[in-house]
């Protein structure tokens, strides 16, 4: 029998996504390239944190206790807060600080929502040039879009390119090292191109279909959980360099389709863990 229309049961969640990102964009750009100083949350090395990582992730955790009280929270500057509805959100208020210290426009703010199959439905953007990238996968469907002013397009990996024509990407190739730092140097060969320093903006770039594959080690949760609907539902592949679920951290490649993954595993495969 015919019914009506379909109903989005994620309607709500994704207008309360771009509600979230909306009040992170204004907290973040109150601080960019206006003199802000970073502490170093890190006992050896440099892991830095401003007020504008606060800033941004209090003002999500306030509206998320307004208007979802029951769903936890995992953010990377405060306290996680339990889940009593089996959702979570995971929050990275600026991915980028040390770009974010520098002025460049690479950090991003990633917002995603999980539910016990992982991430469903996320945002990351980029508040100073005003492209917000929206993506949904599993139970939310496969979908991804960016916003940016009043243009509303929808984003499709390119998915034709062979590991010899494709561009790809890592933050740091100096965060490699042994087994990983030679695998990583194998995929480099064998690229066309490689680029530098885009943190989580980078796997922006492979929805849009600029970059056709990222590779990264050591992320946390609250690092790649907002990257996966925005990379899968523009239809590329994010895993962990074995081939399995990535959005808990650790080991990540994205690649823009499944030919040029498969590829990606083999050569990183050496490595993997």
């Amino acid at each position: 029998m015919d019914g009506g229309p379909v109903l989005d049961p994620y309607e709500s969640d994704r207008a309360l996504i771009a509600l979230l990102a909306d009040a992170a964009r204004a907290a973040s750009l109150a601080y960019f390239r206006n003199g802000v100083v970073a502490q170093n949350k890190a006992q050896s090395g440099f892991d830095p944190v401003t007020a504008a990582d606060k800033a941004a992730e209090a003002a999500i955790r306030a509206l998320l206790a307004e208007h979802r009280p029951d769903d936890g929270i995992l953010g990377e500057e405060d306290a996680p807060k339990p889940s009593r509805s089996g959702r979570t959100w995971i929050i990275d208020p600026i991915d980028g600080t040390r770009a974010f210290l520098a002025g460049l426009p690479s950090w991003c703010v990633l917002i995603a929502l999980a539910d016990e199959t992982g991430p469903v439905l996320s945002v990351i953007d980029q508040p100073h040039i005003g492209e917000r990238f929206f993506g949904s996968t599993g139970k939310a469907g496969r979908s991804a879009c960016l916003e940016r002013g009043t243009q509303r397009l929808a984003l499709q990996t390119h998915a034709a390119r062979s590991l010899a024509e494709a561009i790809g990407e890592t933050t740091d190739p100096y965060l490699f090292g042994g087994a990983e730092a030679e695998v990583f140097q194998s995929v480099r060969a064998r690229a066309r191109l490689m680029r530098y320093g885009l943190d989580a903006y980078g796997y922006a770039m492979v929805a849009q279909g600029g970059l056709d594959f990222v590779i990264e080690s050591g992320l946390k949760t609250w690092d790649v959980a907002a990257l996966v609907p925005v990379v899968e539902g523009a239809g590329g592949v994010l895993t962990n360099w074995q081939g399995g679920p990535a959005h808990e951290g650790g080991q990540v490649v994205a690649a823009s389709s499944e030919a040029l993954h498969t590829q990606l595993l083999a050569l990183l495969a050496p490595a993997a863990r």
